[in-house]
């Protein structure tokens, strides 16, 4: 190859759609491409790349966007990236770059799956791994310039870019509402795809396009010249209608093609927002109006903020006609992707609230591309706003699952089926095993390990032990431990309650007291709440502390029922706070106990109510009233309170050191140590006076203590 005059780059780099480079960056670009190692073999042709940057040029892309596409698709340029003078745009490349080829992952778990099946969450995917979404116009441009050359592609490859052009990107482009992108993608897509039809329809609209133009420029002229008599401005021009969506609408109403009346459109562009409804009083004045065909989505945007006056009137000859009336302003939204068409075009319910911030996302920064401004500085501005609470996981043949934030493995695996997660072991992610604690991220490949039987563990139900993020996945859990005989659960419940009470020294506690606290009729009913998660053995323990605290101060009130105000002056160790001068009252759902953390909820008679964060109940509220969710905290009132605790352990060199630092890093107070040493089993036994703030330091200290090394045991005496 002649390496002082490339047939392509150079070639170019001369090309309008590559204005956005500036002058020093495009003689960077060539001096590099001459570099006599580089590899100067394009992943495209070089017309489908110079349609790609054309394309791009459409949307108004910038310069990062623009050296990110080259660099994508000319393999060799990339190692000089460091010799380009980007300046602080050579992160923002770098991201691009790494967002395309994220993408080609999704193109290949496309390409290995059934055509059509769960495209819905590839798409979701492919947004959920570009940390950049400005990647997302350089895939519809690149697929674009694809289509239009798959001409010579094939069979196989033509149907499969078509396929995957139909499930990702096609609706990609009508979600952000680019529409000069959109219907060219989709018509390709099905001329590819479903040649026959094609053809079909193509016939038709080709056998009656001279009267049906003929017919309506004579609409056309009518329509100017009573808005010139009204002194109305306007741009009157035929509306066109596309291939694909001429069949869509025959396939959802049923028609045949002659009975499309809305092959005969027509739009009017005119200057400002009065000037729309001027035309809309002269339309209805010329022609009868179809009252059923009258939507104002003006007045009355669509929830994508698509604008535009849509009416239909019996016209000339008795013929059906449609017209749109938008204003210069509207009609580049929507046709540069400001207003998306997807939520009523595609038909289906919505995407969730993160999918539809990333969607806007991208509208605005479409919004802003030919501002003045750094455009970078408005990428970053806008991502820092994007909160991920999704996770798309994959499954081993490629199916995408969809889960919240946190979920780990066994999420996944109920998520997949019920019996799934009953009968889960273990779990591999991307081919390494991995506790079933750990958190999923998306794009992780996840293949749950099962055993023959069904068998969940009643752990798997506490929130502190991080098994389960999803509410769901944890009712799944519930229902299975529901449905044991109550003989089961009452001893399940009564050996997790036990194993809390004896490491905390109350086991010889009321626990009628308790099971009053959580509306249980009998100890038998605190047993099962234990054993089904209803109520954790830590919130039973608690309870009890508290009633002997209370106890042991004669002095101190009681409260006729669990409520606080801010400020609250009882002597009560626990008051909420956070919720201003409101009543507040604790949750009989969920029963909080003070130390757990908790969220509030304002309702509408009763002040603010306080659940625990992971009641079930809460998480259905907050769901449907988000804004009433508060953040409450329990209040201390800086009480102390002396303890007995009992260590035995190996008699081992460091013990001591080791079980007061532990101590001291848990911020409690040693106020006495005994120790007893049995000298024929090499063990010894420690009695410590500790002072602690709550039950909470007491809980976490005794499990820390117990994990020491050589600790056989470590409880509260008394």
């Amino acid at each position: 190859m002649n390496r002082t005059s490339s047939p392509g780059l150079d070639t170019l780099l001369q090309r309008a759609s590559t204005r956005a480079l500036s002058e020093p960056l495009r003689q960077a670009l060539l001096a590099c491409w001459q570099h006599p190692d580089l590899d100067q073999t394009p992943r495209l042709a070089w017309p489908v790349l110079a349609d790609t940057l054309d394309s791009l040029a459409l949307l108004s892309a910038d310069e990062s966007v623009i050296v990110s596409a080259l660099l994508f698709d000319l393999p060799g340029l990339r190692s000089h990236l460091h010799e380009l003078p980007l300046g602080v745009g050579a992160a923002a490349v770098t991201g691009l770059l790494d967002g395309q080829e994220a993408a080609d992952q999704v193109w290949a778990l496309h390409a290995g799956r059934e055509a059509g099946r769960n495209s819905e969450g590839l798409r979701r995917l492919l947004l959920s791994i570009i940390h950049d979404l400005r990647v997302v116009p350089i895939l519809l441009s690149r697929q674009l310039a694809c289509m239009r050359a798959a001409d010579r592609l094939p069979e196989d490859e033509r149907r499969a870019l078509a396929q995957l052009t139909r499930d990702i990107h096609a609706p990609l482009a009508n979600r952000l509402g680019i529409w000069q992108l959109k219907w060219e993608l989709e018509d390709l897509a099905f001329r590819f795809l479903e040649p026959e039809t094609y053809r079909h329809i193509a016939r038709e609209v080709d056998e009656t396009r001279v009267a049906r133009e003929r017919y309506v420029d004579a609409v056309k002229k009518k329509l100017s010249a009573a808005l010139d008599e009204q002194g109305i401005r306007g741009e009157v021009s035929g509306r066109p209608k596309h291939i694909y969506s001429i069949w869509r609408k025959m396939q959802k109403k049923h028609l045949a093609f002659q009975q499309l009346y809305d092959l005969r459109a027509v739009r009017v562009m005119v200057d400002d927002v009065a000037a729309c409804y001027a035309t809309l009083g002269v339309v209805h004045a010329l022609w009868a109006p179809i009252p059923s065909e009258f939507d104002d989505y003006i007045a009355r945007p669509k929830a994508n903020d698509y604008r535009s006056l849509h009416t239909a009137v019996i016209g000339p000859e008795g013929r059906t006609i449609e017209v749109q009336i938008r204003t210069h302003e509207m009609h580049a939204q929507a046709e540069l992707g400001v207003a998306a068409h997807w939520k009523y075009k595609e038909g289906g319910k919505g995407a969730e609230k993160a999918f539809d911030r990333k969607i806007t996302w991208m509208r605005q920064l479409l919004e802003q591309a030919q501002d003045p401004g750094n455009p970078e500085d408005l990428a970053g501005a806008l991502d820092a706003e994007l909160v991920e609470d999704r996770v798309y996981a994959l499954s081993p043949k490629g199916e995408v699952m969809d889960l919240p934030a946190g979920a780990t493995p066994l999420d996944f695996a109920y998520h997949v089926h019920t019996m799934v997660g009953h009968r889960c072991r273990g779990a591999k992610i991307n081919g390494r095993i991995v506790p079933l604690t750990y958190r999923l991220r998306s794009g992780d490949r996840v293949e749950i390990l099962t055993g023959k039987e069904a068998d969940p563990r009643r752990d798997w139900l506490l929130p502190a032990n991080g098994f389960l993020a999803s509410g769901r996945s944890r009712e799944k859990v519930r229902s299975w431990f529901h449905k044991l005989d109550r003989a089961r659960n009452v001893q399940a419940g009564r050996d997790l309650l036990d194993r809390e009470l004896k490491r905390l020294g109350l086991q010889h506690s009321d626990l009628m007291v308790a099971a009053r606290k959580f509306h249980a009729d009998s100890v038998d009913d605190l047993y099962i709440q234990v054993a089904l998660g209803d109520t954790g053995p830590n919130q039973v323990s608690r309870a009890l502390l508290e009633a002997e605290r209370a106890a042991q101060a004669p002095a101190a009130p009681a409260l006729p029922r669990p409520t606080a105000r801010r400020g609250s002056t009882g002597k009560s160790d626990f008051t909420v706070e956070g919720v201003g001068n409101l009543l507040v009252q604790l949750a009989r759902c969920c029963q909080p106990v003070a130390g757990e953390p908790i969220s509030g909820y304002l309702t509408r008679t009763r002040g603010v109510t306080v659940h625990r964060a992971d009641c079930v109940a809460l998480a259905r509220l907050s769901a449907a009233h988000p804004e009433r969710v508060m953040p409450v905290e329990w209040g201390r009132t800086g009480a102390s309170y002396e303890v007995d605790v009992m260590v035995r352990a190996v008699d081992r060199r460091w013990l001591l050191k080791d079980i007061t630092n532990l101590i001291a890093q848990e911020d409690a107070y040693v106020i006495e140590i005994n120790s007893d040493n049995v000298r024929e089993s090499g063990r010894v036994q420690l009695r410590l006076r500790l002072k602690v703030s709550d039950y909470g330091q007491l809980s976490t200290l005794l499990g820390k203590l117990d994990a020491l090394p050589g600790v056989d045991e470590a409880r509260r005496l008394g």
